[in-house]
């Protein structure tokens, strides 16, 4: 067996031997011509196996309550980030491409949404995930319509600034979305343009994103506004932590995830932030939005990374007991105020230590958090 099979099927064994290599119990038939949505959806194979439409389960026992989908065109998305599996330069039939590393298979919108309202009691969040297509407002409300028919389980939308406007984000807002997304990725226009802008051919503009996240702060209001970052893209720790203190004194929420590459993108070849590297970061991005620390009480070296932080030992106890901080960045539940949309295995192989935790983290998960944080190496304590 070659490497690179060895590690896909590495990226698919969260689940027990019961899955389907292919997860399509019920495939869209024959493709011809082919449908696309609003009359069919892109599900994470984690989603799938929530909505028990394919058979299996998590290693762990993971409990998906948010929902992911992605809308689906034969095209596929017309931009061309460097690290993205669905890139229009990334080799390979759009049917066929992986997106955060695993397959999305493709099912009726309306059984999705029968199996959402199904399944209601322990769904947390129906997230509708847009790409840069001249369709996709306009499916993004019928798919919205048609699960408002079925189910009131609160609804994201991680949406394609290039294809919005102020008037399209007041449409979401009356159709009964709660919450706003956008996947800004870069948190510097320099590492915007370099991974997404005129560097790639990707058409994606660093203002536009701006804009949008502007409008949907003033149309949502407070805390229904998040960013997507991606911590390896190229930006420093500093630039990381700069970022979260500017968006969270404006009540808009920071969601960071882990880079780890897609086979055949333009940053196949590129390296993953190290693990004690995002642990440090996820410790500080934390203790910022909680107002346990300021920008002032982190030092860094002369390439921006992370040298030193002034922390009470108390601070970092409570956190990592807690281990919220670890755990993946996402829309709430309405009821507990956690984490609904979990995304387990999203940034890491099963066989490797969690990146993102989908749950919160038992006290052994807690003692390899600590460990992994090295924190006599950096920390400062009172």
């Amino acid at each position: 067996m070659d490497s690179e099979t060895a590690n896909r099927l590495d990226d698919r064994a969260s689940t027990s031997s019961a899955r389907t290599d292919s997860v399509r119990p019920e495939p869209v038939e024959g493709r011809s011509p082919r449908l696309s949505s609003p009359d069919v959806l892109r599900t994470s194979n984690a989603a799938a196996l929530s909505l028990r439409l394919a058979p299996g389960r998590f290693s762990r026992d993971v409990e998906l309550g948010g929902i992911n989908v992605l809308l689906d065109y034969e095209r596929g998305c017309h931009a061309n980030c460097a690290y993205c599996g669905l890139a229009r330069e990334r080799p390979g039939a759009y049917d066929d491409k992986s997106f955060i590393r695993v397959d999305w298979p493709t099912y009726r919108t309306d059984r999705i949404v029968e199996q959402m309202g199904k399944h209601e009691t322990r769904m947390g969040r129906f997230c509708i995930s847009q790409v840069v297509h001249q369709r996709t407002h306009e499916d993004t409300l019928e798919v919205i319509r048609r699960y408002h028919e079925k189910t009131r389980t609160p609804i994201s939308v991680l949406c394609a600034p290039p294809v919005l406007n102020r008037r399209r984000l007041e449409e979401y807002k009356e159709a009964g979305v709660d919450m706003i997304g956008v996947g800004l990725d870069a948190v510097t226009e320099r590492t915007f343009e370099r991974r997404r802008g005129k560097a790639v051919a990707g058409g994606l503009q660093w203002k536009k994103y701006w804009e949008v996240i502007d409008l949907s702060r003033e149309i949502f209001g407070p805390w229904k506004v998040n960013c997507h970052v991606v911590v390896g893209l190229g930006d420093s720790d500093r630039e990381y932590l700069e970022f979260v203190d500017r968006v969270t004194r404006r009540e808009i929420l920071a969601y960071l995830f882990c880079f780890y590459p897609e086979p055949d993108s333009a940053m196949a070849d590129a390296r993953r932030p190290s693990l004690f590297r995002w642990r440090r970061i996820q410790l500080l991005k934390h203790l910022l939005e909680q107002g346990r620390i300021v920008l002032d009480d982190v030092r860094y070296n002369a390439r921006g990374a992370v040298a030193s932080a002034r922390i009470a030992r108390e601070a970092v106890d409570r956190t990592i007991a807690e281990g919220i901080a670890f755990m993946t960045n996402g829309c709430p539940q309405e009821q507990t105020g956690l984490v609904s949309c979990t995304r387990p295995f999203g940034s890491y192989r099963p066989s490797e230590p969690f990146r993102d935790y989908p749950f919160v983290p038992t006290p052994d998960d807690q003692r390899d958090i600590r460990r992994q944080l090295r924190l006599s190496r950096w920390v400062e304590s009172d």
